[in-house]
């Protein structure tokens, strides 16, 4: 598949695509070899992300390209962060749609997301093996953090990062 970044389209995500994110997702952590306890691979949620981000104050985006889910990312008021800041979840992609701005486009639209509902900062958990996802991060201002902010109870997740939302 010819994929380019103008042929691809976000949208929220839809009842739906359940089936296929959860594919992406513990395919990516297979694919890196960070498919263990204390991630998303074994998030019961990861089966039922439309039902999921029906919470308020989050919201998911699907990145497709001709009727083909690519993968997503989203935002979500995680149970025990600071006050004003949500996570940065579920950011997954198939392989043959990374280093194409893909994941750019999904990050921005998540911050852009949390902005417009009022948080003044967004907080993600990641992985060493994820080193392409953590460049990405950084380069849209995401800083590491000592240890992790709130209660996503994924404690296989080493390595935290935060940043302000102006």
């Amino acid at each position: 598949m010819n994929l380019s970044a103008p042929s691809c389209h976000l949208r929220p995500i839809a009842p739906g695509d359940n089936a296929a994110l959860a594919r992406i997702i513990r395919s990516t952590l297979e694919e890196f070899g960070a498919a263990r306890p204390g991630t998303v691979y074994f998030d019961e949620s990861t089966d039922h992300l439309y039902e999921l981000f029906r919470a308020p104050r989050s919201g998911y985006f699907v990145a497709e390209t001709d009727d083909r889910l690519l993968g997503g990312g989203g935002i979500y008021p995680t149970e025990g962060l600071p006050e004003g800041t949500a996570e940065l979840v579920k950011m997954y992609l198939l392989p043959e749609a990374r280093g194409l701005g893909f994941g750019g486009r999904l990050i921005r639209a998540a911050l852009d997301f949390a902005k417009e509902q009022g948080y003044t900062q967004v907080y993600l958990e990641s992985m060493p093996e994820l080193k392409k996802a953590l460049s990405t991060y950084e380069r849209f201002g995401f800083r590491y953090l000592d240890a992790p902010l709130g209660n996503s109870g994924h404690h296989g997740c080493g390595l935290w990062m935060a940043k302000p939302i102006p």
